[in-house]
């Protein structure tokens, strides 16, 4: 009996110094990259807003899209292999009120609904994209087409996979499938309010040397 009493608490003990390795981001919403060192650390990407950009001309062609300003993002990372970042809404279930989720049940309301990070899976509205340069700026291309004498066919950025593991309530690490190449990078993140009505995007940007 005592040593599976030994036993459950020292499982205990290991998951909660697992659960202490993942520090607390300063900002919630945001996406850090997650440096793996003893112990880990976190390091705060560029952050910048754009909206929907749509140019069409007949002899350049047309182009849909985000961009940031300057060609190299001020954060960055020298080796793309192996990487993880990490996003936390900054909620927790040990934030909830029991007393006022009883008074919401009451009338019919489920409080999971009224919560952000409950309801919201990250891998729904963040998406990884190599960004492309263009003369003083970095950009994502969601669709681009050549003019009358260019390349017709559709092109975009591309897309890097991740895979999303849950640290616990309201925060994640994100962590990317593939190694990335040497370049500019933006995770896009849906706009909150009127933002996300004119096609507003919140985009966290790093390079990879």
């Amino acid at each position: 009996m005592k040593k599976i009493f030994f036993l459950v608490a020292l499982i205990a003990l290991v998951n909660m110094l697992n659960a202490q390795t993942y520090p607390d981001p300063e900002y919630a919403n945001e996406i850090y990259f997650l440096k793996k060192d003893n112990p880990y650390s976190l390091i705060r990407l560029e952050k910048g807003a754009s909206k929907m950009e749509t140019k069409t001309s007949m002899i350049k062609g047309s182009e849909q899209g985000y961009s940031l300003d300057g060609t190299k993002s001020n954060v960055r990372i020298q080796d793309g292999s192996n990487l993880s970042f990490v996003f936390t809404t900054g909620s927790s279930s040990s934030s909830s009120n029991s007393g006022s989720d009883s008074i919401m049940k009451a009338n019919g309301v489920d409080p999971k609904m009224l919560n952000f990070g409950g309801m919201m899976d990250p891998t729904n509205n963040i998406t990884l994209y190599k960004m492309d340069i263009a003369k003083d700026e970095r950009k994502i291309y969601l669709m681009k087409q050549g003019g009358y004498f260019g390349n017709h066919k559709n092109q975009s950025s591309d897309k890097y996979t991740f895979s999303l593991k849950k640290i616990r309530d309201g925060y994640w690490e994100l962590v990317i499938d593939k190694t990335l190449p040497k370049g500019e990078y933006a995770f896009t993140m849906m706009a909150m309010g009127m933002q996300a009505m004119d096609g507003g995007m919140t985009l966290f940007a790093f390079g990879v040397d």
